[in-house]
């Protein structure tokens, strides 16, 4: 299956809304003191707390797990015990508790770490790729493993480690999709980042919420949602726990200030960014090169072409950090300022080159900002920039 089509896919299906058993107030395994019971595989304190999360008597319980109040009740007093593989497996699989808390390292469990170390590497190369310009390959990597994490936590097992899982793995997904779907189908990347804020803000993680909002935030505003955009990256800044965190934040909050016409926001965010990177080395997300767009792009949303025709000759040399995609969209900024200063030669070889490697790398909203930018003025360039596009597109529809 190619990456057009599961683009498509994750655009279209939508997995069933979540029985009552996998909604956050019945995240019952995932919570702090959850997490405390699990790890002293204590099975009075785990049945008693089960108990009480779903306000459950020992009757009931028994009837759950196939024994009687009497046996409940010796067991959460600690007069009985379960020894046998098989009994402490029916109540893992009754309470929907990984087997290992139990103390089972049996082939259930084995695959259940199996999946987690799957879903870690999946989620962590997926990004690689992504940020290597392989975005398609990263959706078809990602597509799958989020339907499968989906179903489980629709079949109620809502282990911390699978939901912290599955809302990187959305994020992940989201933003893989805003760079492989065309502008009228941005929407669709924004949705999946979304769907990750629910597991972030249940956990009062900040480097996480922090990280859901940063993503999302841009998401929705290349989906043209900019009072939207400012407001979740605003918080994502507002959130982060540390410098590191909030020098990820703040360029993409001046770049979606700069998008909503606010330019007394983008020089603050700016001001700011430049002074916390002064001293926070977080050049693998922004280095002087992708800062160099996002003020030029600013300057101009903002009113003050002036401003970017000086600062358009000054561009820094790319490193070798800098994502591919990166490359492309600062060339069609600096193509647009070029146009405003009256220069359509250097205009021209600036979206030549974007669109060469926009075909290439599969950047359809990029190419429909080539478009855009090319306008009537530069018609060799609208010609190419739209035949790629409507090459991307009718791949993605086959």
């Amino acid at each position: 299956m190619g990456g057009g089509e599961i683009a498509q896919r994750a655009e279209t299906n939508r997995f069933p809304s979540p029985r009552p058993s996998s909604r956050h107030a019945q995240w019952h395994w995932a919570t702090p003191q959850a997490q405390l019971i699990l790890s002293t595989g204590d099975l009075p304190s785990i049945l008693r707390f089960y108990r009480r999360v779903h306000g459950m008597n020992q009757t009931e319980l028994g009837a759950l797990v196939g024994y009687d109040k009497t046996y409940i009740s010796a067991l959460e007093l600690g007069k009985r015990a379960l020894d046998d593989v098989g009994s402490r497996r029916r109540i893992c699989d009754c309470l929907e508790l990984p087997p290992h808390v139990l103390g089972i390292t049996d082939s259930a469990d084995t695959d259940h770490r199996a999946m987690l170390q799957f879903g870690e590497s999946t989620v962590r190369l997926a990004e690689i790729a992504r940020q290597s310009g392989h975005a398609s390959e990263a959706v078809s990597e990602l597509w799958p493993l989020v339907a499968r994490l989906e179903a489980r936590i629709d079949d109620g097992h809502t282990e911390r480690d699978v939901l912290h899982l599955l809302a990187r793995a959305r994020v992940g997904l989201g933003v893989a999709l805003g760079n492989v779907l065309p502008e009228e189908r941005l929407a669709t990347a924004a949705h999946w980042t979304a769907k990750s804020l629910e597991v972030a803000e249940y956990f009062q993680d900040r480097g996480m919420t922090s990280y859901v909002l940063r993503m999302h935030g841009n998401e929705l505003r290349k989906a043209n949602l900019r009072g939207a955009a400012v407001q979740r990256l605003s918080r994502a800044a507002a959130t982060a726990p540390d410098d590191n965190a909030q020098a990820a934040a703040l360029p993409l909050l001046a770049r979606a200030a700069g998008a909503l016409g606010n330019g007394e926001l983008f020089d603050q965010v700016m001001r700011e960014t430049d002074d916390l990177l002064s001293h926070v080395d977080h050049t693998s997300l922004f280095n002087p090169f992708s800062l160099h767009e996002i003020r030029l792009r600013g300057l101009v949303s903002t009113g003050r072409t002036d401003v970017a025709m000086r600062l358009v000759e000054r561009s820094p040399v790319p490193t070798t950090v800098v994502a591919p995609q990166w490359r492309v969209i600062e060339l069609i900024t600096v193509a647009h300022v070029q146009l405003l200063a009256e220069d359509r030669s250097g205009a021209a070889q600036s979206l030549d080159t974007a669109i060469q490697e926009a075909a290439m790398q599969r950047l359809p909203h990029q190419l429909q900002r080539i478009v855009r930018t090319a306008g009537t003025r530069l018609p060799a360039q609208h010609a190419a920039a739209s035949q790629s596009l409507d090459q991307i597109r009718s791949e993605m529809a086959a």
